[in-house]
């Protein structure tokens, strides 16, 4: 039986959302880190290069290291009813 934990550096939903509980909250982001294609851009396969991200509940956007916008989702939108880990606790 395999119980290797899952690398979370593979950019997944499940894997950003694991990324979440622990990752720091600054700023009103949390910083993620994600393997990273030759674009910068997060990628669902391990590369060569490891990326800083940033997470922006507040308007559901990840963001680049240096805050370029890559995507909105929704379902990680405050406005839309995501409940990141610093607001459980509220």
């Amino acid at each position: 039986m395999n119980s290797a934990a899952p690398d979370l550096k593979l950019f997944t939903n499940d894997n950003l959302r694991a990324q979440l509980e622990t990752a720091a909250f600054r700023n009103g982001y949390y910083v993620l880190e994600f393997y990273a294609d030759e674009r910068g851009k997060p990628s669902s396969k391990p590369t060569g290069r490891v990326a800083v991200f940033y997470l922006y509940p507040s308007g559901g956007t990840l963001r680049d290291k240096d805050f370029n916008l890559l995507w909105y989702d929704s379902q990680y939108d405050t406005y839309r009813g995501f409940r990141p880990p610093h607001m459980r606790t509220q």
